[in-house]
């Protein structure tokens, strides 16, 4: 049956309230409200306090951009920006809009050029966003052009603060966000440093692909090891992540908005599952086996106890490390309702074509058609849906109640909470007051 209009009007209205309505739920820790996913007052908050605020959010990884006038497209939150390679080796990042009418000036995904133009005037920038050339600057026979007291120095780009890590390029808008290493903490700079030791990477190839769901699902999915054992069942059968296995979901102490989820994959190459866990697994299936069983060949190479780190570095960063398959996935959000994922895949220049070929084989699993990126795709979609046209307002994290942060148990939501008391201090969304 059709909801009515008036209905209609109801959810709208209560799905997208403005920023003096948003009270979260007095049972704070346990509940996330609708309107977090789907308000558009809370979005454009989330962008300026979040994403232009005291962040580092990643742009690029150095392999893409070796040489000097090397540049890539990139985003900082919605707004699109460009990465550099200028001339004396320095990697600058400023935004992609002209100072003149706001064109976006950059054009292409990546390249290499001596400079920037704007299709529109012509006006043209260096490789460090700053303005170099305005046409007819003065006129035509002294009629006409720019004001005696123009500057290009006073026109150039918006250009953000850079800082780097192995190969990683970081951007912020902010001059109070700490130093890079300090903003990440000692715990993911240690998990960080497993594949981005120093060792000069290979780009593998590229996806992009949009999801009809809010940016913020992507962080809680890999906080959430409840659903893993549940949706993906290719995990659970190839013995990649079944209950009892070694791991860990991680958040950092300092403020519990970064974090990671790990786990150590058993020799076997099929699991061994209990009769009581399979019976509450209803994706499972013993029928399944692999035609190529090369694909969950793991060759270790790294010093670490995990096969398994996704990572997430907030607010943008995903660092995948399934097995020998590495990437990063960029986080662009894209309104309440949708969100952007660039997925950079990679190994090391000194990889035998053998090792590229098993990466690349392995990197199935990944990407928007991936053995689990699929998966998860549907289903954020799916709640998406639901909390757009529900009526009803809120969210339920009770699993392994009265924790916060790190879990050594694959049925809890802990480190969502610890990411949400987070959130809110910086969004500064105050909770209703608890009934007497």
């Amino acid at each position: 049956m059709y909801q009515s209009q008036a209905v209609i009007g109801i959810t709208n209205a209560r799905k997208n309230p403005p920023l003096e309505q948003c009270v979260w739920p007095a049972d704070a820790m346990n509940n996330i409200p609708d309107w977090v996913y789907t308000s558009q007052a809370i979005y454009d908050q989330e962008i300026e306090r979040i994403f232009r605020g005291d962040t580092w959010n990643f742009v690029a990884l150095e392999a893409e951009i070796p040489n000097p006038g090397d540049y890539k497209r990139g985003y900082v939150g919605a707004t699109a920006v460009v990465i550099v390679r200028a001339e004396d080796n320095t990697i600058s990042v400023f935004e992609n809009r002209c100072a003149h009418r706001g064109a976006e000036f950059c054009r292409s995904s990546q390249g290499n050029t001596k400079e920037f133009v704007c299709p529109y005037h012509q006006w043209s920038y260096d490789l460090k966003g700053n303005l170099q050339g305005v046409p007819f600057k003065r006129g035509i026979n002294k009629v006409g052009g720019m004001p005696a007291d123009f500057k290009n120095a006073d026109h150039g780009t918006r250009q953000l603060r850079v800082a780097t890590r192995n190969g990683v390029i970081f951007a912020t808008y902010s001059d109070k966000t700490p130093p890079l290493e300090e903003y990440m903490t000692t715990e993911i700079v240690e998990e960080f440093d497993v594949p981005f030791s120093g060792k000069k990477l290979k780009i593998l190839g590229y996806c992009r692909n949009e999801l009809p769901c809010n940016w913020k699902m992507y962080h809680e999915n890999l906080k959430d090891p409840y659903h893993a054992t549940l949706l993906h069942s290719f995990l659970v059968v190839f013995g990649l992540l079944v209950p009892g296995i070694k791991s860990i979901v991680f958040a950092d102490k300092a403020h519990g908005r970064h974090g990671f989820m790990a786990s150590a994959k058993p020799d076997e190459i099929y699991a061994t599952v209990a009769d009581d866990d399979k019976a509450q697994m209803r994706s499972f299936s013993d029928n399944l086996r692999l035609r190529d069983e090369r694909f969950l060949d793991y060759v270790r190479e790294f010093k670490s106890p995990w096969s398994a780190n996704m990572m997430t570095m907030w607010p943008n960063l995903i660092v995948q490390r399934q097995m020998n398959t590495m990437g990063v996935r960029q986080i662009i959000p894209n309104g309440p309702n949708s969100m952007v994922m660039q997925w950079t895949m990679f190994g090391y220049e000194d990889d035998t074509p053998e090792m590229t070929r098993h990466r690349l084989r392995q990197g199935n699993l990944m990407g928007p058609a991936g053995f689990l990126g699929l998966e998860d795709n549907e289903a954020l979609k799916f709640v998406q849906e639901g909390l757009r046209n529900s009526s009803t307002d809120n969210n339920v994290v009770k699993l392994d109640a009265g924790h916060q942060g790190t879990a050594r148990n694959l049925i809890s939501e802990s480190c969502i909470r610890s990411l949400y008391q987070y959130y809110r201090d910086v969004m500064d969304i105050r909770a209703a007051e608890k009934a007497a």
